[in-house]
């Protein structure tokens, strides 16, 4: 497995393994690799003859409040979980290489960025795509690989790699979780004993979201009441929001209708969970 720094040694590797007829799988992740990352990667194995993984904590999506200097990062354990899932190269760049001196451009995608996520971390999305477009240039998959957790990330990649012709499948696979059913996340090494079982009510909330929907319940007004009162049952839960939206436009719906996605963000102390629940 190669681990490469610098831009020109990734572009050179990748283009040498499509030169040689490979179809090259990408994963791009921030590092803290956990069971849903290590998924993605199983994933490339089977859609590429070459996997690549990406780890760079990107802070281009972190505003000034947020968490970048607590992310969790471990290399080392990192580089393992990927050499044992068959990562053929991991590209690790500094911030001076990603976004050197004088740096000025980002990537705005429009109308799916700013519900949900989008209305509470205002410059969020900006920094994904921009950082997800540098990527795709440097590393020039055929295919890539998300997780469905970050669902309105995975709406606006793709949304971007349409709009912009970029050449690369976007792949999303589904959510992983912990035995207990929280999603996986890399944040959850935050979490308190008395916050991570709080955390379980979102999980609650959202397979009592599919029994009312699967007993025909379609105002959306009465699902996410009941949603956000499972959750805030809890007692130490912050809901930052709990929406019934569009699975495709990421706009409010009133009424339940297919394809749709229920999405909730909450804080638990300090430490802001997403999950959702995707009706196809």
């Amino acid at each position: 497995m190669k681990l490469l720094k610098n831009i020109d040694e990734m572009r050179q590797w990748s283009r040498d393994m499509k030169n040689g007829g490979a179809r090259l799988a990408f994963v791009p992740t921030m590092g803290a690799l956990h069971e849903g990352h290590l998924s993605l990667l199983r994933e490339g194995k089977k859609l590429g003859e070459r996997l690549t993984l990406s780890i760079y904590v990107n802070p281009a999506q972190f505003a000034p409040t947020e968490d970048l200097s607590r992310y969790p990062r471990d290399l080392e354990g990192d580089l393992e979980k990927a050499r044992y899932c068959g990562t053929d190269a991991v590209f690790f760049p500094s911030d001076e290489i990603m976004y050197p001196r004088l740096y000025q451009t980002y990537i705005n995608v429009e109308d799916v960025t700013k519900n949900l996520c989008g209305a509470s971390r205002p410059e969020h999305f900006r920094g994904v795509t921009t950082v997800v477009a540098k990527l795709f240039n440097i590393v020039e998959p055929d295919v890539a690989i998300f997780g469905q957790k970050d669902f309105q990330q995975l709406v606006a990649i793709k949304t971007m790699v349409h709009d912009l012709n970029m050449p690369v499948e976007i792949i999303g696979c589904p959510i992983v979780r912990e035995a207990d059913g929280l999603a996986m996340s890399s944040r959850n090494a935050y979490l308190s004993k008395e916050e991570r079982c709080a955390a379980l009510s979102i999980n609650r909330s959202l397979a009592l979201a599919s029994k009312m929907v699967e007993s025909g319940e379609i105002d959306a007004f009465k699902i996410m009441t009941a949603v956000r009162k499972t959750i805030e049952d809890s007692k130490i839960a912050k809901i930052d929001y709990a929406k019934l939206v569009d699975a495709d436009t990421l706009t409010d719906l009133t009424t339940f209708k297919r394809p749709a996605l229920v999405a909730i963000a909450a804080f638990f102390g300090k430490t802001r969970l997403i999950d959702n629940l995707l009706f196809k």
